[in-house]
């Protein structure tokens, strides 16, 4: 088994690079040429994560973000937003015949967010990371879909474009507590597959190098709920950028990029607010950040 190799992100090397490859604004494009964004999820207990997710993708810079969730969660999530393209098919019986003609409009399918533990919508939801593999769609995986994957790794071994983003907790469910266990179920994954584990320190796993590169620590002591949500948004979208520009590295790059971004979210709304800060004022800091972060090129 290779050794475990830890290495420090340089982050002014990786803001350089992502500046490069952020669309620029043109009259000459049309809608959906910035990122087409779907995001499998919501139940009738969990309505925030999918639109937290969503409306992400589509503030930091996509075009268009599809919710795909429960019927009981449609209508609660379209009350929060009119920007949201909602689709209340998941607990159908034809829900994957429903969806199959919209994956193959969208650039990056985002999985798990609010999505519950209904058994027919957990099945729904596999067969959908199914197609989307089938299809060459890239995927980013959280939540209730690493909760599919915890009996069921070998469904993403060996395929291309696939993000991970697990917390700590989620990271031992998934390749356990022994970390030559871990390395040796990760190895599996082939050298398609990402890891982002959250935590205070970020870790960003290649499995097929066993290298981990380590983000600094970041944003403030706050962790409210739903920013987890934010960063797989987020990174939908990075993702789709970094894969349009032909980053030789491109899940490793916008993995990074979310990572450092949404830290950078947390931070600037808990000094306006502290230990009142919600997810929902992360958002309304998505526009000075981005631009402050990625769009100031003198820094």
């Amino acid at each position: 088994m290779s050794k475990i190799i830890e290495i420090p992100v340089h982050i002014q090397k990786l803001l350089t690079i992502f500046r490069t490859i952020i669309p620029k604004l043109s009259n000459g494009k049309y809608k959906g040429q910035y990122g087409r964004i779907g995001v499998i999820g919501g139940s009738l207990e969990y309505t925030g994560a999918p639109y937290f997710a969503a409306i992400s993708a589509i503030k930091v810079g996509a075009d268009l973000s599809h919710v795909f969730c429960h019927a009981d969660a449609a209508p609660v999530i379209k009350s929060y937003s009119p920007d949201l393209i909602v689709h209340p098919v998941l607990d159908r019986e034809d829900a994957v015949d429903q969806i199959k003609p919209w994956i193959d409009r969208l650039h990056v399918v985002v999985i798990g967010p609010g999505l519950g533990r209904d058994t027919r919508v957990l099945n729904t939801a596999t067969d959908v990371i199914k197609l989307c593999l089938d299809m060459g769609k890239p995927i980013v995986v959280d939540a209730d879909g690493l909760f599919i994957l915890n009996g069921n790794i070998e469904l993403i071994c060996g395929q291309r474009n696939v993000i991970l983003t697990p917390n700590a907790i989620e990271f031992q469910r998934l390749f356990g507590q022994d970390i030559a266990v871990a390395r040796e179920k990760m190895l599996r994954l082939g050298d398609g597959v990402v890891v982002l584990e959250k935590g205070a320190h970020d870790k960003i796993h290649i499995p097929h190098t066993s290298e981990v590169y380590a983000m600094p620590t970041g944003g403030s002591g706050r962790r409210c709920g739903g920013q987890g949500d934010l960063l797989s948004g987020s990174l939908a979208t990075f993702f789709y950028w970094s894969l349009q520009s032909n980053q030789p590295n491109a899940a490793y790059l916008a993995a990074c990029a979310s990572s450092y971004f949404v830290k950078k979210l947390n931070l600037a709304a808990f000094q306006k607010f502290g230990r009142s800060m919600v997810a929902s004022d992360m958002i309304n800091e998505i526009s000075s950040v981005f631009k402050h972060e990625f769009e100031n090129t003198s820094q």
